[in-house]
């Protein structure tokens, strides 16, 4: 059973496949060309055939026609016998190579226009057919080496005299030509087909290659190795799939390095904290008198290491459907309250609000705010006493812009993109607020599930602005007329909710 399996291997392949496939529908176009052009060939002899004979029994007829004339010309009483006429018509008629005419005069064959094969001399029943014929006929007869075509027609004088005219031609020749031409033609065919099938063979190995390269290329990735790749040369769509089957690689293995990446973040994030609590721990016998500092300093670092996990498990939420619960909330009064809040972070920033959107926006109220207080955490933590953090909101064509401005150290060139990445940080001088390194990430992980996008503005020394860019309803585009120039105000245009900003 195996030895039968390992002979039926190859058989199985895609290569073998399409060579099978290609090499049965050759062969059945090229039998079956080869079948029609015989067929219409053999069609052809047959029409060329009747079409002579056809124009023989016309000229006999008019033969006849001619001697009838004659004899009343010359005003001889009485019928023209069959003999004259067939003796008439004989005289005149030049042989032609494989056509014969054949005259019978009361049931016996009386002239022909040349001697007739041997084979058809001995042909008894078709000159007995002929002899007796009461009716014109034209046929087709056929046996195993010969291929006639004829057309006979009675004649019936009125002296009582009978006889047969036969006009037949003999295609066998031409058939048994083209036939064996024909034949010629399918041997060649079969041989060209199967070199053909063998280049065939090696241009699909060629083509096919691709494939082979995936699969060894699957077999040899192992969880610590996804760095081989797929060779690619031309541009076809085999070549695409390998192209695609790269990409592919390089999506996985770019989440497995991050995977890694974030498991080293996480336990170097978690050493420390467990750390600094298992030496108080084992201080906490010999120093009894600072066990208050040693509890709370304890309860510090987990509550440090709740915000980690609990940080952790929102971004790993963020990836599924049900991570948002979107309302409809008035984007005036959403920009307000979150400016009161932002407020109760720092009293030693100088706090402003520039602009609130007159719109209704649709988006999950919790999760945007957290995404706005990890801004203003953020700013608090890279500005010093004094300087500016402004919060503002508006309406751009179909899309809500809300947006966190300071006047603090500003963000580094190179920095602005790694920033957003998990446990990144950027350089600060305050402690305060340093935490895991995951607030940029849970704010572009929220954006992105609201379909909105981050835009950062930032010049070293001169502050920073973070715009959340989140796309309106569009049922509410539609329904409402209100032009969204008029929708931004300024803190100026709100002097009676002044005392509330203060």
């Amino acid at each position: 059973m195996t030895r039968l399996t390992t002979w039926a291997m190859p058989f199985h392949t895609l290569r073998t496949r399409l060579l099978a496939w290609y090499f049965l529908l050759a062969v059945c176009a090229t039998v079956s060309a080869i079948g029609v052009t015989r067929h219409l060939y053999c069609a052809r002899l047959d029409e060329k055939a009747e079409e002579s004979l056809t124009a023989e029994v016309e000229r006999f007829d008019r033969t006849i026609t001619q001697q009838t004339m004659s004899q009343l010309n010359a005003n001889q009483p009485g019928s023209v016998g069959v003999t004259a006429v067939f003796d008439s018509f004989l005289a005149d008629y030049v042989p032609t190579s494989n056509e014969f005419i054949l005259t019978f005069v009361e049931g016996q064959l009386y002239r022909t226009s040349q001697p007739l094969p041997n084979w058809l001399s001995q042909e008894d029943v078709l000159f007995e057919s002929w002899s007796s014929l009461q009716v014109p006929e034209s046929e087709r007869w056929l046996n195993e080496n010969h291929r006639l075509f004829y057309v006979a027609e009675p004649l019936v004088m009125a002296v009582g005299e009978r006889g047969v005219f036969v006009a037949l031609r003999d295609s066998t020749e031409a058939y048994q030509s083209g036939t064996a031409t024909i034949r010629l033609v399918l041997l060649v065919s079969i041989a060209t087909l199967g070199g053909f099938s063998v280049v065939a063979w090696v241009s699909a190995g060629r083509i096919l290659r691709p494939l082979c390269l995936i699969n060894q290329t699957a077999l040899g990735i192992t969880e610590s190795d996804m760095t081989r790749r797929i060779p690619i040369k031309g541009n076809d769509e085999i070549s695409a799939i390998a192209t695609t089957f790269n990409a592919m690689l390089d999506r996985l293995q770019y989440a497995f390095d991050s995977q890694q990446e974030f498991l080293k973040d996480v336990s170097h994030e978690l050493r420390t904290p467990i750390t600094v609590i298992q030496g108080q721990l084992e201080l906490l016998p010999y120093r009894p008198e600072k066990q208050p500092e040693t509890i709370a300093l304890i309860s510090g670092e987990l509550a440090q290491m709740s915000r980690l996990v609990n940080d952790l498990l929102l971004l790993t939420k963020a990836e599924r459907p049900d991570f948002l619960c979107a309302k409809s909330e008035d984007l005036d009064w959403l920009t307000e309250e979150l400016y009161l809040k932002a407020r109760s972070f720092s009293t030693d920033r100088n706090w402003q609000l520039e602009a609130k959107g007159l719109y209704p926006v649709s988006l999950d109220k919790q999760r945007f705010s957290q995404a706005v207080m990890n801004l203003v955490q953020n700013a608090v933590r890279h500005t010093k006493v004094g300087d500016t953090i402004a919060l503002g909101s508006a309406v751009k064509g179909d899309h809500m812009q809300f947006w966190v401005r300071d006047t603090g150290e500003g963000i580094a060139p190179e920095n602005r993109e790694r920033i957003f990445e998990r446990f990144a940080r950027a350089t600060n001088n305050n402690r305060q607020f340093e935490g895991a390194g995951l607030g940029l990430s849970i704010v572009s992980a929220i954006v992105s599930a609201h379909g909105g996008r981050i835009e950062l503005e930032s010049e070293l020394g001169q502050g920073t602005v973070f715009t959340l860019i989140l796309p309106l309803e569009t049922d509410a585009l539609e329904t409402d007329t209100i032009e969204t120039t008029t929708l931004d105000i300024t803190i100026s245009e709100i002097a009676p909710f002044g005392d509330r900003f203060q």
